[in-house]
């Protein structure tokens, strides 16, 4: 392997753990009580479908 081959695959792996470590800090951070759910639908939209 060429030393620019093992840096852009080194750069990829840097950026796939970072999207991933993100995420879990995501996860692991949620307060289901603070916040509301991130697919949570608008009230009216969801009056009109439970209707």
């Amino acid at each position: 392997m060429t030393p620019s081959t093992k840096r852009t695959l080194l750069l990829i792996a840097v950026f796939f753990i970072a999207v991933v470590g993100s995420f879990v800090w995501f996860v692991i951070t949620w307060d289901p009580e603070r916040e509301k759910p991130v697919g949570q639908l608008p009230d009216a939209v969801e009056r009109v479908i439970r209707s």
